[in-house]
């Protein structure tokens, strides 16, 4: 169950990290490497979860 509790846990910072790169990409002047640094560590909890899920199925 600790499994399930961090795949959720990472869930809620992936989508944190997706509404901050949304409000990055709609500012008048976007910073890019805020952009790049966001959106590497979006993927780098997404294929976390991956894993995560994959050892509980």
């Amino acid at each position: 169950m600790a499994e399930a509790a961090r795949i959720r846990s990472l869930e809620e910072r992936h989508a944190t990290l997706e509404a901050r790169i949304a409000q990055e990409v709609c500012r008048p002047k976007p910073n890019d490497l805020e952009l790049v640094r966001l959106k590497r560590e979006k993927l780098r909890l997404k294929e976390e979860m991956e894993k995560l899920r994959t050892r509980l199925h």
